[in-house]
């Protein structure tokens, strides 16, 4: 692993702890404000016009370099980073997620969902995340099974659609895609990704050809859908820059930095490709080269939180936690409702151990997890800050939702019991931990 990863990390769903299939792995999300700001950028369009409110449905990057993309509640779209990567366009990806779309609105997740119905707390995205994990690891039967605590058919092919479940997408993603105002023609472009896979056996197809069956006939019907549909009259071409912004951090962090560099000139902007410089200089440990092609990129687009907010990780991740933080004030200004933002600020403040004073790390970190409570990153320093400040009920009841969220629940659970002791009764982290110490005596009993 390089030692510079996207501030991008980690939500582990520890599914080896649930999962006795040897092919198991553990799903991660890859958290990025950057990333998100573009995914959400590209997504708002199509969710409204799918009739799904854009507040209400996140779009995440699992890190799998299989071609695979999913849902597994109604709250979430999932995406594989090796199908972002390969996508040719903004309006590619855009009907990706309006076909994923068609599938919450069409009712093909909730009918499966059994006790996961909306993931609106840790230990419930913890349970969507584990299930999200099997569908990448091709165990999502024993994922759904182990986790919902029962063995139907329906949840044996939890992640899979039917042949007329995916025809009805089909024609439901165009309508949304017409509606939108986007080329209807992106849908070509992204099953042309999957045609190719239909005569390799089940173990080379990659999961989306699983989940998602597709045949020559129903690519035909969808190359007649588009074919009587309107087409938009030209491309967005502030789609395609989110677009290209997007998949270009993620290969910059994903791909060997010389692969990067070599390919600085398919960037498609000046401040992308500075961008791009700036993250490979910084995994190759040149601290002098990132910071004068990340300051490129501000200078072109000044207003920009995010190259700021990337600026302060390349100095935090090289021991520069003062300069980091005054980086991520500056970021902060630019985006103060934006919680990786100020989780990135918060890390920095933290950083600066000679001061003693956790007080502002904590008040920033605390608003972060007041924005989004899923980001373990945010959990696990806001526990470190209530530690060395000394309150040890707070540092059990971040813990206890970190845990939670990685579905880890019997560590949860003994971090949950803990905070409960220590903490206010009726407060609300006491309440949170006892959601938690809930939610892990649940699963106890479906063991």
């Amino acid at each position: 692993m390089p030692r510079a990863t996207l501030r991008l990390v980690a939500t582990l769903c520890a599914l080896a702890l649930l999962l006795v299939a040897p092919s198991a792995r553990s799903a991660t999300l890859l958290r990025d404000a950057d990333i998100e700001h573009a995914l959400t950028q590209l997504s708002a369009p199509v969710l409204r016009a799918a009739g799904l409110s854009p507040g209400q449905v996140q779009v995440m990057v699992v890190q799998d370099d299989r071609l695979n993309a999913f849902v597994a509640d109604p709250s979430h779209i999932f995406v594989n980073s090796g199908l972002l990567m390969k996508l040719p366009s903004a309006k590619a990806l855009q009907a990706v997620l309006a076909h994923e779309a068609a599938h919450i609105t069409g009712g093909h997740i909730t009918r499966r969902l059994g006790n996961i119905r909306a993931a609106r707390n840790a230990a419930g995205l913890g349970m969507v995340l584990a299930v999200a994990a099997g569908a990448a690891s091709g165990s999502a039967d024993a994922a759904a099974g182990l986790l919902i605590g029962a063995q139907s058919s329906a949840l044996r092919s939890f992640l899979g659609h039917t042949r007329a479940e995916e025809s009805s997408a089909d024609i439901a993603s165009v309508r949304t895609l017409v509606t939108a105002g986007i080329d209807p023609r992106g849908a070509l472009q992204a099953q042309e990704l999957f045609l190719g896979q239909e005569a390799l056996n089940v173990g080379r197809q990659d999961p989306y050809m699983q989940s998602h069956p597709l045949t020559r006939d129903r690519f035909r019907s969808l190359e007649a859908l588009v074919a009587g549909a309107k087409m938009a009259e030209a491309d967005d071409p502030a789609a395609q820059y989110w677009f290209l912004r997007a998949r270009g951090k993620l290969t910059a962090f994903l791909r060997a930095p010389g692969w990067t560099l070599d390919r600085l000139d398919r960037s498609g902007s000046q401040d992308i490709a500075l961008m791009r410089e700036a993250v490979a200089r910084h995994r190759q440990s040149d601290l002098g080269g990132a910071l004068r092609a990340i300051d490129g990129a501000i200078a072109l687009r000044p207003n920009d939180p995010f190259y700021r907010d990337l600026k302060g990780q390349i100095l935090l991740e090289s021991r520069r936690p003062e300069e980091a933080a005054r980086v991520g004030e500056q970021a902060r200004r630019l985006a103060p409702r934006n919680a990786q933002v100020l989780g990135g600020l918060g890390r920095a403040q933290l950083a600066q151990l000679a001061s003693n004073q956790y007080a502002p790390a904590l008040q920033t970190l605390e608003a972060a997890r007041g924005r989004d409570w899923a980001d373990p990153r945010i959990l696990r320093d806001i526990s470190v800050a209530y530690a060395r400040a000394g309150n040890t009920g707070m540092a059990s009841e971040a813990t206890a939702q970190r845990y939670a969220l990685q579905n880890r629940m019997e560590d949860a659970a003994i971090h949950a019991k803990r905070a409960l002791d220590l903490l206010p009764r009726g407060s609300a982290p006491w309440r949170r931990a006892q959601d938690v110490l809930d939610a892990s005596e649940r699963a106890a009993r479906k063991r």
